[in-house]
């Protein structure tokens, strides 16, 4: 794997050849390959091991497609319509710490679960498939359709798939068709205090 953006750190390039297209080839992918990306995310870090992250996903063609496809809004249904498979993430609100016996708040489910999203992203991307994590969709409509209990915070959908051909894009999405950069270390990393320059006066 060869390094796909430039950095100004050594990293692995594994970070950097991740990316998250929009156009997907729409071609099937079996539970055993999803299986393989679900496995990466159970081994994210999580606040006293509470693992609060869910995944719930409908493969293209199955019959549940339509109505995963339906959660999201027309934007993203505008591409995430040829990908392989759709993941709606939810994460449990409340754990019961080691040694405890009552559930209690948790105040870093949605950090966690990030984790674990990340994680599976880049388990695809090094699997030769792409993950790509949106946030436009009814989060009502899904719990209410997905049966997501009180208790879970419903996070994002990911649409996952194969690298497909940008002509098959919205055309207002065929130039942003390529992996974005990132802003420089200075403007997100501050020694000792938060002192950034793009911070209010």
């Amino acid at each position: 794997m060869t390094q796909q953006r430039p950095v100004a750190n050594d990293v692995s390039p594994i970070f950097t050849a991740r990316w998250s297209p929009r156009a997907f080839t729409g071609e099937a992918i079996d539970v055993a390959r999803l299986n393989t990306f679900f496995e990466a995310a159970r081994w994210a870090p999580s606040a006293f091991n509470s693992q609060p992250w869910r995944f719930i996903y409908a493969r293209q063609g199955g019959e549940r497609w339509a109505d995963f496809l339906g959660l999201l809004n027309d934007f993203n249904r505008s591409w995430a319509q040829h990908a392989s498979a759709l993941v709606v993430v939810a994460s449990a609100t409340r754990f019961t710490p080691p040694g405890k016996s009552e559930a209690i708040q948790s105040g870093s489910h949605a950090f966690d679960t990030g984790a674990a999203a990340a994680y599976l992203a880049l388990q695809a991307s090094l699997a030769g498939w792409h993950a790509h994590a949106m946030g436009g969709f009814d989060k009502e409509r899904a719990r209410s359709e997905l049966g997501v209990p009180e208790g879970f915070a419903v996070e994002a959908v990911i649409a996952i798939g194969k690298l497909g051909d940008p002509q098959s894009l919205p055309p207002g999405l065929r130039e942003r068709e390529t992996p974005s950069p990132r802003q420089a270390l200075s403007a997100i990393v501050a020694e000792g205090r938060f002192s950034f320059p793009d911070t209010p006066a």
